[in-house]
Protein backbone atom coordinates (compact mmCIF):
# COMPACT_ATOMS: atom_id res chain seq x y z
CA UNK A 1 0.00 0.00 0.00
CA UNK A 2 0.92 3.76 -0.56
CA UNK A 3 1.58 5.59 2.32
CA UNK A 4 2.02 8.87 1.02
CA UNK A 5 0.79 9.56 -2.58
CA UNK A 6 2.07 13.80 -4.75
CA UNK A 7 1.04 14.68 -7.81
CA UNK A 8 2.08 17.49 -9.56
CA UNK A 9 3.58 19.67 -6.56
CA UNK A 10 4.87 22.94 -7.15
CA UNK A 11 5.58 25.72 -5.23
CA UNK A 12 7.25 29.31 -5.70
CA UNK A 13 9.04 31.63 -3.97
CA UNK A 14 9.32 34.80 -5.88
CA UNK A 15 10.78 34.18 -9.10
CA UNK A 16 12.34 31.06 -7.50
CA UNK A 17 10.81 27.87 -8.70
CA UNK A 18 11.66 25.53 -5.37
CA UNK A 19 9.51 23.08 -6.88
CA UNK A 20 8.81 21.93 -10.67
CA UNK A 21 5.77 19.60 -10.68
CA UNK A 22 6.83 16.77 -8.01
CA UNK A 23 5.12 13.33 -8.31
CA UNK A 24 6.53 10.70 -6.15
CA UNK A 25 4.46 7.38 -4.43
CA UNK A 26 6.40 6.13 -0.99
CA UNK A 27 5.36 2.61 -0.03
CA UNK A 28 4.01 2.28 3.70
CA UNK A 29 6.67 1.32 5.82
CA UNK A 30 10.43 1.15 4.90
CA UNK A 31 12.51 4.39 4.17
CA UNK A 32 12.43 6.48 1.24
CA UNK A 33 15.30 8.91 1.23
CA UNK A 34 14.36 12.62 -0.45
CA UNK A 35 18.61 13.46 -2.08
CA UNK A 36 20.02 15.99 -3.56
CA UNK A 37 22.22 19.09 -3.21
CA UNK A 38 21.89 21.76 -1.44
CA UNK A 39 19.42 24.71 -2.57
CA UNK A 40 17.54 21.59 -4.96
CA UNK A 41 14.09 21.78 -3.11
CA UNK A 42 13.78 18.92 -1.09
CA UNK A 43 13.65 20.27 1.99
CA UNK A 44 10.67 22.35 0.94
CA UNK A 45 9.10 19.21 -0.41
CA UNK A 46 9.46 17.94 3.36
CA UNK A 47 7.80 20.92 4.86
CA UNK A 48 4.77 20.94 2.57
CA UNK A 49 4.49 17.09 3.50
CA UNK A 50 4.52 18.72 7.19
CA UNK A 51 1.90 21.03 6.50
CA UNK A 52 4.45 23.88 7.58
CA UNK A 53 3.81 25.80 4.29
CA UNK A 54 1.27 25.25 1.17
CA UNK A 55 2.13 24.30 -2.21
CA UNK A 56 0.78 26.52 -4.92
CA UNK A 57 -0.55 23.58 -7.00
CA UNK A 58 -0.92 19.99 -6.91
CA UNK A 59 -2.18 17.39 -4.03
CA UNK A 60 -0.75 15.66 -1.03
CA UNK A 61 -2.24 12.58 -0.36
CA UNK A 62 -1.66 10.57 2.79
CA UNK A 63 -3.58 7.22 2.11
CA UNK A 64 -6.56 7.71 0.91
CA UNK A 65 -6.75 11.30 2.50
CA UNK A 66 -6.02 14.35 0.41
CA UNK A 67 -4.25 16.74 3.32
CA UNK A 68 -2.76 19.57 0.63
CA UNK A 69 -4.24 20.27 -2.63
CA UNK A 70 -6.86 22.94 -3.74
CA UNK A 71 -9.72 23.52 -1.16
CA UNK A 72 -7.82 21.77 1.29
CA UNK A 73 -5.07 22.44 3.21
CA UNK A 74 -4.56 20.35 7.10
CA UNK A 75 -3.20 21.65 9.62
CA UNK A 76 0.51 19.65 10.67
CA UNK A 77 -1.31 18.98 14.12
CA UNK A 78 -3.79 17.16 12.31
CA UNK A 79 -1.85 15.34 9.76
CA UNK A 80 -0.66 12.52 12.19
CA UNK A 81 2.89 12.79 11.40
CA UNK A 82 6.03 13.10 13.20
CA UNK A 83 8.82 15.51 12.79
CA UNK A 84 12.32 15.10 13.57
CA UNK A 85 14.56 17.75 12.64
CA UNK A 86 18.35 18.16 11.98
CA UNK A 87 19.40 19.10 15.61
CA UNK A 88 17.03 17.28 17.34
CA UNK A 89 15.84 20.69 19.21
CA UNK A 90 15.28 18.84 22.10
CA UNK A 91 14.18 21.38 24.80
CA UNK A 92 17.07 21.70 27.24
CA UNK A 93 15.37 22.60 30.44
CA UNK A 94 13.08 19.20 30.15
CA UNK A 95 14.59 15.77 31.04
CA UNK A 96 14.92 12.75 28.38
CA UNK A 97 11.51 11.60 29.89
CA UNK A 98 9.72 15.17 29.62
CA UNK A 99 11.16 15.46 26.00
CA UNK A 100 9.98 11.94 24.84
CA UNK A 101 6.39 12.48 26.26
CA UNK A 102 6.13 15.89 25.77
CA UNK A 103 3.02 15.26 22.97
CA UNK A 104 1.25 12.59 25.09
CA UNK A 105 -1.61 13.05 27.33
CA UNK A 106 -1.07 13.43 30.74
CA UNK A 107 -2.16 9.81 31.97
CA UNK A 108 0.20 8.17 29.74
CA UNK A 109 2.86 10.91 30.57
CA UNK A 110 2.36 9.49 34.49
CA UNK A 111 2.20 5.35 33.21
CA UNK A 112 5.49 5.56 32.27
CA UNK A 113 5.02 2.22 29.75
CA UNK A 114 5.04 4.21 26.86
CA UNK A 115 8.21 5.87 28.13
CA UNK A 116 9.85 2.43 28.60
CA UNK A 117 8.74 1.14 25.19
CA UNK A 118 10.28 4.08 23.65
CA UNK A 119 13.62 4.05 25.35
CA UNK A 120 14.12 0.30 24.59
CA UNK A 121 12.66 1.25 20.98
CA UNK A 122 15.11 3.50 20.41
CA UNK A 123 17.85 1.45 22.18
CA UNK A 124 18.38 4.20 24.74
CA UNK A 125 19.42 2.89 28.77
CA UNK A 126 16.39 3.48 31.05
CA UNK A 127 18.50 5.85 33.65
CA UNK A 128 18.98 8.28 30.29
CA UNK A 129 15.58 9.47 30.95
CA UNK A 130 16.48 11.28 34.24
CA UNK A 131 19.48 13.27 32.26
CA UNK A 132 18.86 16.69 29.98
CA UNK A 133 19.93 16.69 26.25
CA UNK A 134 23.39 18.99 27.54
CA UNK A 135 24.45 15.78 29.53
CA UNK A 136 24.13 13.38 26.52
CA UNK A 137 26.07 12.49 22.85
CA UNK A 138 24.66 13.38 19.48
CA UNK A 139 23.64 10.41 18.81
CA UNK A 140 21.87 10.01 22.09
CA UNK A 141 20.35 13.26 21.17
CA UNK A 142 18.91 12.33 17.86
CA UNK A 143 17.52 8.95 19.66
CA UNK A 144 15.75 11.11 22.08
CA UNK A 145 14.27 13.21 19.10
CA UNK A 146 13.34 10.10 17.58
CA UNK A 147 11.18 8.45 20.08
CA UNK A 148 9.64 12.17 20.85
CA UNK A 149 8.47 11.88 17.10
CA UNK A 150 7.41 8.24 17.63
CA UNK A 151 5.52 8.52 20.87
CA UNK A 152 1.95 9.56 19.38
CA UNK A 153 2.54 6.33 16.97
CA UNK A 154 2.37 8.65 13.58
CA UNK A 155 2.38 6.65 10.59
CA UNK A 156 4.56 8.86 8.60
CA UNK A 157 8.16 10.03 10.14
CA UNK A 158 10.21 12.94 8.70
CA UNK A 159 13.51 13.36 8.77
CA UNK A 160 15.59 16.59 7.99
CA UNK A 161 19.30 15.39 7.86
CA UNK A 162 19.01 14.34 10.95
CA UNK A 163 22.85 12.95 10.98
CA UNK A 164 24.72 15.75 9.12
CA UNK A 165 26.00 17.23 12.43
CA UNK A 166 27.49 13.97 13.85
CA UNK A 167 31.18 12.57 12.81
CA UNK A 168 30.72 9.51 10.09
CA UNK A 169 31.27 6.61 12.38
CA UNK A 170 28.14 8.08 15.17
CA UNK A 171 25.98 8.61 11.88
CA UNK A 172 25.97 5.40 10.65
CA UNK A 173 25.12 3.77 14.15
CA UNK A 174 22.95 6.31 14.69
CA UNK A 175 21.20 5.65 11.16
CA UNK A 176 20.73 2.46 11.41
CA UNK A 177 19.79 2.43 14.66
CA UNK A 178 17.08 4.66 13.40
CA UNK A 179 16.29 2.71 10.59
CA UNK A 180 15.56 -0.37 13.08
CA UNK A 181 13.44 1.73 15.23
CA UNK A 182 11.13 3.14 12.34
CA UNK A 183 10.80 -0.50 11.05
CA UNK A 184 10.30 -1.78 14.47
CA UNK A 185 7.01 0.88 15.22
CA UNK A 186 5.46 -0.01 11.83
CA UNK A 187 6.34 3.46 10.71
CA UNK A 188 6.95 5.11 7.14
CA UNK A 189 10.53 7.53 7.34
CA UNK A 190 11.09 10.08 4.77
CA UNK A 191 14.50 10.93 4.75
CA UNK A 192 15.60 14.25 3.65
CA UNK A 193 19.53 14.42 3.17
CA UNK A 194 22.59 15.00 0.80
CA UNK A 195 24.81 12.49 1.40
CA UNK A 196 24.33 9.30 -0.72
CA UNK A 197 25.84 6.83 1.38
CA UNK A 198 23.27 7.46 3.93
CA UNK A 199 20.74 7.05 1.62
CA UNK A 200 22.09 4.60 -0.56
CA UNK A 201 22.44 2.20 2.81
CA UNK A 202 19.35 3.68 4.95
CA UNK A 203 16.61 3.69 2.59
CA UNK A 204 14.53 1.40 0.52
CA UNK A 205 13.44 3.97 -2.04
CA UNK A 206 16.50 6.78 -2.88
CA UNK A 207 14.63 10.16 -4.56
CA UNK A 208 17.10 12.09 -6.38
CA UNK A 209 16.21 15.74 -6.83
CA UNK A 210 17.79 18.58 -8.90
CA UNK A 211 16.50 22.05 -8.97
CA UNK A 212 13.17 21.85 -8.15
CA UNK A 213 12.51 17.98 -9.80
CA UNK A 214 12.88 14.43 -9.22
CA UNK A 215 15.00 12.85 -12.20
CA UNK A 216 14.81 9.21 -10.86
CA UNK A 217 13.31 7.50 -8.05
CA UNK A 218 13.52 3.77 -7.62
CA UNK A 219 15.56 0.74 -5.32
CA UNK A 220 19.31 2.11 -3.53
CA UNK A 221 20.50 -0.61 -6.08
CA UNK A 222 18.75 0.77 -9.26
CA UNK A 223 19.79 4.59 -8.63
CA UNK A 224 23.30 3.60 -8.57
CA UNK A 225 23.44 0.67 -10.55
CA UNK A 226 21.48 2.27 -13.55
CA UNK A 227 21.50 5.79 -12.88
CA UNK A 228 18.97 7.89 -15.24
CA UNK A 229 21.61 10.42 -16.50
CA UNK A 230 25.74 11.07 -15.98
CA UNK A 231 24.53 14.34 -13.06
CA UNK A 232 22.53 11.87 -11.17
CA UNK A 233 25.90 8.97 -11.84
CA UNK A 234 28.06 11.38 -10.68
CA UNK A 235 25.64 12.58 -7.33
CA UNK A 236 25.25 8.89 -5.76
CA UNK A 237 28.79 7.60 -6.21
CA UNK A 238 32.18 8.10 -7.72
CA UNK A 239 31.42 8.07 -11.97
CA UNK A 240 34.21 8.14 -14.86
CA UNK A 241 32.83 8.88 -18.09
CA UNK A 242 34.99 8.05 -20.63
CA UNK A 243 34.69 8.49 -24.81
CA UNK A 244 33.66 5.42 -26.57
CA UNK A 245 32.09 4.43 -29.90
CA UNK A 246 29.75 1.36 -29.46
CA UNK A 247 29.69 -1.23 -31.98
CA UNK A 248 26.51 -4.05 -30.93
CA UNK A 249 27.22 -5.28 -27.37
CA UNK A 250 30.97 -3.69 -27.33
CA UNK A 251 32.47 -0.27 -26.74
CA UNK A 252 35.69 0.75 -27.12
CA UNK A 253 37.42 3.30 -24.99
CA UNK A 254 40.83 4.16 -23.30
CA UNK A 255 40.54 1.27 -21.28
CA UNK A 256 40.20 -1.26 -24.22
CA UNK A 257 37.47 -2.65 -25.41
CA UNK A 258 34.30 -3.83 -22.69
CA UNK A 259 31.39 -5.32 -22.41
CA UNK A 260 27.97 -3.32 -22.34
CA UNK A 261 24.41 -3.73 -21.05
CA UNK A 262 21.83 -4.78 -23.83
CA UNK A 263 19.99 -1.94 -25.80
CA UNK A 264 23.08 0.57 -25.34
CA UNK A 265 22.90 3.41 -27.78
CA UNK A 266 25.26 2.86 -31.18
CA UNK A 267 27.80 4.66 -31.97
CA UNK A 268 29.30 7.59 -30.44
CA UNK A 269 28.70 7.36 -26.72
CA UNK A 270 30.12 8.33 -23.10
CA UNK A 271 30.78 4.97 -20.88
CA UNK A 272 30.30 5.05 -17.48
CA UNK A 273 32.75 2.81 -15.24
CA UNK A 274 32.54 2.88 -11.40
CA UNK A 275 36.06 2.88 -9.30
CA UNK A 276 35.62 -0.95 -8.29
CA UNK A 277 34.99 -2.09 -11.90
CA UNK A 278 38.54 -1.62 -12.32
CA UNK A 279 41.14 -4.21 -11.91
CA UNK A 280 44.60 -3.65 -10.67
CA UNK A 281 46.97 -6.13 -12.59
CA UNK A 282 50.71 -6.95 -12.41
CA UNK A 283 52.61 -5.17 -15.39
CA UNK A 284 53.26 -8.38 -17.50
CA UNK A 285 51.62 -9.70 -21.22
CA UNK A 286 49.89 -12.65 -19.71
CA UNK A 287 47.59 -10.24 -17.39
CA UNK A 288 46.01 -8.80 -20.13
CA UNK A 289 44.02 -5.34 -19.95
CA UNK A 290 46.15 -1.98 -20.74
CA UNK A 291 48.95 -0.55 -19.69
CA UNK A 292 48.82 2.34 -16.61
CA UNK A 293 50.67 4.19 -14.05
CA UNK A 294 49.45 4.68 -10.64
CA UNK A 295 49.62 7.88 -9.01
CA UNK A 296 48.30 9.09 -5.42
CA UNK A 297 46.59 6.79 -3.56
CA UNK A 298 43.92 7.28 -1.31
CA UNK A 299 44.25 4.93 1.86
CA UNK A 300 40.74 4.12 3.86
CA UNK A 301 42.14 1.39 5.84
CA UNK A 302 39.27 -1.35 4.63
CA UNK A 303 40.12 -0.04 0.72
CA UNK A 304 42.02 2.50 -0.88
CA UNK A 305 41.59 4.71 -4.18
CA UNK A 306 44.13 4.52 -6.69
CA UNK A 307 44.92 7.54 -9.35
CA UNK A 308 46.10 6.09 -12.59
CA UNK A 309 47.16 7.22 -16.11
CA UNK A 310 45.71 5.20 -18.33
CA UNK A 311 48.77 4.90 -21.28
CA UNK A 312 49.65 6.39 -24.26
CA UNK A 313 47.38 9.44 -24.07
CA UNK A 314 47.63 9.63 -20.09
CA UNK A 315 43.47 9.51 -19.46
CA UNK A 316 42.87 10.27 -15.81
CA UNK A 317 40.76 6.74 -14.38
CA UNK A 318 40.26 5.98 -10.44
CA UNK A 319 40.41 2.32 -9.25
CA UNK A 320 39.04 1.31 -6.07
CA UNK A 321 40.90 -1.82 -4.37
CA UNK A 322 41.58 -3.67 -1.32
CA UNK A 323 43.63 -1.40 0.63
CA UNK A 324 46.35 -4.37 0.72
CA UNK A 325 46.61 -4.61 -2.85
CA UNK A 326 47.11 -0.66 -4.03
CA UNK A 327 50.43 -0.29 -6.32
CA UNK A 328 53.21 2.07 -5.18
CA UNK A 329 53.01 5.63 -6.82
CA UNK A 330 55.18 5.08 -10.24
CA UNK A 331 54.72 1.91 -10.53
CA UNK A 332 53.12 0.14 -13.95
CA UNK A 333 50.21 -1.98 -13.74
CA UNK A 334 47.92 -3.09 -16.39
CA UNK A 335 43.63 -2.37 -15.92
CA UNK A 336 40.38 -4.49 -16.72
CA UNK A 337 37.18 -3.33 -16.14
CA UNK A 338 34.62 -6.16 -14.99
CA UNK A 339 31.22 -6.18 -15.63
CA UNK A 340 29.15 -5.01 -18.18
CA UNK A 341 29.55 -0.33 -18.61
CA UNK A 342 26.59 1.89 -19.16
CA UNK A 343 25.96 3.75 -21.82
CA UNK A 344 25.23 7.10 -22.00
CA UNK A 345 24.73 9.94 -25.29
CA UNK A 346 27.11 12.05 -25.98
CA UNK A 347 24.66 14.73 -24.95
CA UNK A 348 23.94 12.96 -21.81
CA UNK A 349 20.49 12.43 -21.95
Amino acid sequence: MTALTIRGLTKRFGAVQALAGIDLDVPEQGITAILGPSGCGKTTLLRLIAGFASPDAGTIAFGASVVAGPGTAVPPQKRHIGYVPQEGALFPHLSVADNITFGLPRAMRRSGHRLAELLDLVELDHATARRHPHELSGGQQQRVALARALAPRPSIVLLDEPFSSLDASLRLSTGQAVAQALDAAGATGILVTHDQDEALSLAHQVAVMREGRLVQVGAPGTVYGTPADPDVARFVGAAILLPAVVDGERATCALGTLATRPGAVQGRAHVLIRPEQIGILPDDASSGGVPAVAGAVSYFGHDATVELAVQPDRTRVTARVMGTRAPDPGTTVRLSVSGPVIVFPVDGS
